[in-house]
């Protein structure tokens, strides 16, 4: 899954692709680098970002979804969005797949997923992008994200939603530590048993820079590869990434010594 920002103010590539054009050509680049889907976000969800207007996110997203829709019939096309209005409308334009960050605590967004058969990733995510990452606190971080993914899933299940078009999400770096991060980075494994896919997006975050001491989101590459080839190691169905065509060079290289030897 490749990363599209139309915003002014994500964390590593803000503005980048504001202009609609810009962001449509970016969106083709990533699927001609090798993208299965590409995920159109219109609101910042980085640490300490507050909500922005459902019009402004409409108009942000709306005409990039459509462009790419028209330039690339058959590419499937995600919508990063935690309100239901926008992704309503969204689907309607050319979406198949809703990325709600909230986990899908808005029954609406559980409705329209349901009637318009669409997918939906549901993400783990303690507090809000506002306060998330102000002393986050669990006692076993792996064991409570776990539970609250197992929840989210029976509540998609209950309200109609088809186990197979359910995908789940750890949350990496909302609402979590370093520690957490890496936690959670060695147990992805453990999220296999939810009946959904798993979806890992580690790249550019904050724990890499930490550890690389790379301040530069951009600049994050390798750790955000050496993130990606072990999340699918350990068994993601997924990963969401902004240097597409790196990824999945090293995911082909890492696939291809696994399967010679399985």
């Amino acid at each position: 899954m490749g990363v599209l920002n139309v915003t002014p103010d994500s964390f590593s590539d803000g503005g980048l692709f504001a202009d609609e054009a810009d962001a449509v050509a970016h969106g083709a680049r990533m699927a001609d680098d090798g993208a299965d889907i590409v995920d159109i976000g219109g609101e910042s969800t980085r640490p300490g970002a507050g909500p922005i207007a459902v019009d402004e996110e409409l108009r942000r997203v709306l005409p990039v979804i459509e462009g790419l829709r028209a330039s690339r019939p058959d590419l499937v096309l995600s919508i990063d969005t935690r309100h239901s209005p926008v992704a309503t409308e969204a689907v309607a334009a050319g979406a198949s797949i809703v990325n709600d960050i909230s986990g899908g605590h808005d029954p609406a967004m559980m409705q329209l997923v349901k009637d318009a058969a669409a997918g939906l990733v549901l993400m783990h995510m303690q507090g809000d992008p506002r306060t998330m990452q102000v002393e986050p606190h669990y006692d076993d971080v792996v064991a409570e994200v776990h539970e609250f993914l197992r929840e989210r899933v029976e509540a998609a299940v209950f309200a109609g939603i088809a186990s197979e078009y359910l995908c789940v999400d750890p949350g990496i770096g909302f609402g979590k530590n370093l520690e957490h991060n890496l936690a959670l980075l060695r147990a992805v494994e453990r999220l296999g048993d939810l009946d959904a896919a798993v979806m890992v997006g580690a790249s550019r975050k904050r724990f890499i820079g930490a550890l690389t001491e790379v301040e530069d989101p951009a600049a994050r590459v390798e750790g955000s590869i050496a993130a990606a080839v072990l999340s699918v190691g350990h068994g993601a169905d997924a990963v969401r990434v902004h240097d597409v065509g790196e990824t999945v060079r090293a995911l082909r290289v890492a696939d291809a010594i696994v399967r010679d030897g399985a």
